[in-house]
């Protein structure tokens, strides 16, 4: 009986191939979906807060009395070109959940020090997490 190792033919080598770009390709064309993206929706029947705030701004913009209503499109396209790179960096950390945030000062440390440590040795021996008491 044969073992389970065999030699692929051309054909075989062909088709993975052929696999591995249309996978690219694929990846390729739902990238650019994204940037070409038309509608943006705002999910916040979750968040209280943030409904509240919405609506309390559209409100304010609204309380005058001249020229059409102001919807959320328009204090959007005016807030966004004033958000910073610092902004932008602070609303990337405000979404990290705490084990990104260690896994994000992991990588941090190890490319300062030059170094390959993962997470687990990185709390333990680094940040020393579990300390014996003597």
């Amino acid at each position: 009986m044969e073992g389970f190792e065999r030699k692929m033919g051309k054909e075989e080598k062909l088709e993975i191939v052929k696999r591995k770009y249309k996978k690219r390709e694929k990846e390729k064309l739902i990238e650019e979906k994204k940037i070409d993206q038309d509608k943006f929706f705002i999910d916040v029947s979750k968040d209280q807060k943030a409904k509240e705030l919405i609506n309390n701004l559209i409100v304010e913009a609204n309380n005058k009395k001249f020229g059409r209503e102001i919807i959320l499109k328009d204090l959007i396209l005016v807030s966004l070109p004033k958000l910073s790179a610092k902004d932008i960096e602070g609303i990337q950390n405000n979404i990290l959940t705490d084990l990104e945030k260690l896994e994000k000062q992991c990588s941090e440390y190890n490319q300062k020090h030059n170094t390959n440590h993962d997470l687990g040795y990185f709390l333990v021996q680094i940040k020393n997490v579990l300390k014996e008491s003597k």
